[in-house]
């Protein structure tokens, strides 16, 4: 992997007809060890690199490249949140000229906006569909994309998403052939990306702690576990507010993880309680012109606890929320901030100390479930606040049989599997009833273009590699036998009205299983 640091640091000196689209004047030393690939090659560029380290950086650098060449790019953000959120980043670009378009689900596309767009951002899901649907006008756009960058590359490991940008990314890649930038905060295993997306070991990289701007400190913390799950959350909340407590007095600032939009209201409502009661100063009660402020807010029980320091945040705020929250957090109005995982996507709102009080979430079809071990560093990773702190901390809090498994996590990471497995019939039959697959032997040649080709071959054991072929066959046939796909006597492979029903209405073809990727059992 690459080693270079020969680049200048200036960003006028880089990039001089963008230095504006910029919110600094020096790349620091990680993105000066990555410029040379993004700006000096057409290679493809998989990176991994600490949360806070500047990654954003990285796929603006790829985005100039390519715009000072004429062409189109495609940011790929993991959630629709952060779509939205870089619409409002990258005005910087519009100032410059250029145009960028956000398409989602939410909003009504513009076929011809999308066209001129010099900057596309969309999430994996619509993108998914965009690229199925390549061949309408509405979605011709998509297959003139140039270059595309995947921020948080390690959604792939998502059992519910992970497939989506997986085989997105494969059929992408056979459409239009863009330049391929990869970015991720949490990748061990970052040579099986580089390998699915071929990107050669000069422009592949895996920076190290050593590249974090705050030193990083986690650790678990134990509660004790009782038999009411409900008593047990605000066990888990009195431990969280423990370890945030010594923070916050020394003007420090608090972000609490916690399972789900109703929780982060509660434990707030809880903690302004609890808070109430410490010797510490907190919120701006006394600020006459901030509790003006507070009076901006939608949500009422939010208008109430702010004053007092605390807060919550989820998708479910509206955006004045949201915006407000996050701002007053920045300027250390908020001291303590309850939240759900989404925050950690992206949302640049880092805390001197980092709590996950629920380390699993409920799911209506399979009870509790674990929240994603990548997940859990994704949320860490949050903790230090660049400028402000030397060292950040970060704390898992779970039941003491657990204790081993986050400690591990902890020390070892988690490397990237690919989900696909899970989901492999809904997919190849997309591919049937594109016209991708029309034979038997395009099958294998469409799973070779996959990241869980790549996986199964780095651990054969766990992916069964040796009955991959049959297993895939198997998938075919099952198709046939449920009415999705029809074959012929020459091994022709051909969607059904239903099979291509299925493909543009997103339907599944079989439920979905849990259990369905080995590698993920094994992990």
């Amino acid at each position: 992997m690459s080693q270079r640091s020969d680049a200048t640091a200036r960003v006028a000196d880089a990039v001089p007809e963008f230095a504006a689209a910029f919110a600094f004047e020096e790349f620091n030393a990680m993105q000066r060890e990555a410029l040379p690939a993004l700006l000096e090659s057409d290679e493809n560029v998989v990176a991994s690199a600490p949360t806070a380290s500047g990654k954003t950086a990285l796929a603006e650098l790829a985005i100039c490249k390519t715009l000072r060449e004429g062409g189109t790019a495609l940011f790929i953000a993991p959630m629709r949140a952060l779509t939205n959120e870089k619409e409002a980043e990258w005005d910087r670009f519009e100032e410059l000229g250029y145009s960028v378009y956000v398409v989602t689900g939410e909003r009504d596309l513009d076929p011809r906006r999308a066209e001129r767009a010099d900057i596309l951002v969309m999430t994996p899901e619509k993108t998914d569909s965009a690229t199925r649907k390549h061949e309408s006008a509405r979605y011709g756009f998509i297959t003139d994309v140039d270059c595309c960058v995947i921020d948080e590359v390690h959604l792939l490991d998502s059992e519910k998403r992970g497939s989506v940008l997986e085989v997105t990314v494969s059929r992408l890649r056979r459409l239009c052939d863009p330049r391929i930038v990869a970015l991720s905060a949490t990748m061990p295993n970052v040579e099986d990306v580089a390998e699915w997306l071929d990107a050669p070991p000069e422009s592949t990289f895996a920076f190290g702690d050593e590249y974090r701007p705050v030193d990083l400190e986690t650790g678990v913390k134990t509660y004790s576990h009782g038999e009411n799950s409900f008593a047990d959350k605000y066990r888990r909340l009195y431990r969280a507010l423990d370890l945030a407590k010594p923070h916050i007095r020394e003007e420090g600032q608090s972000l609490v993880f916690v399972s789900s939009r109703q929780d982060t209201v509660r434990a707030a409502e809880k903690a302004r309680d609890e808070t109430t009661e410490w010797e510490i100063e907190m919120g701006s009660r006394g600020e006459y012109d901030f509790h003006t402020a507070a009076k901006e807010l939608e949500n009422e029980k939010l208008r109430h606890a702010v004053v007092d320091g605390v807060a919550f945040h989820h998708a479910g705020l509206s955006r004045n929320d949201k915006d407000l929250v996050e701002q007053w957090f920045k300027e250390g109005k908020i001291q303590l901030l309850f939240s759900t995982s989404t925050l950690a996507w992206g949302v640049n709102l880092p805390a001197r100390c980092v709590v996950i009080r629920d380390t699993k979430y409920h799911d209506p079809l399979e009870g509790e479930v674990d929240i994603s071990p990548l997940d859990v560093l994704q949320m860490l990773g949050r903790a230090g606040r660049p400028g402000y702190d030397d060292v950040g901390y970060g704390w898992v809090v779970c039941d003491a049989d657990e204790a081993d498994k986050y400690r591990g996590l902890l020390r070892e990471g988690k490397e990237i599997e690919s989900t696909l497995a899970g989901d492999i019939e809904t997919h190849l039959n997309a591919e049937v009833a594109m016209g991708t697959i029309r034979g038997l032997d395009d099958v294998m040649d469409w799973v070779e273009t996959t990241f869980y080709y790549v996986r199964a071959q780095s651990k054969p054991d766990a992916y069964e590699f040796e009955n991959l072929r049959e297993r895939v066959r198997g998938t075919v046939e099952s198709l046939v036998d449920s009415g999705f796909v029809e074959t012929d006597d020459d091994l022709g492979v051909e969607a059904t009205t239903l099979g291509r029903l299925a493909s543009n209405y997103y339907l599944r073809s079989t439920p979905p299983s849990a259990s369905a990727s080995s590698a993920s059992a094994t992990s």
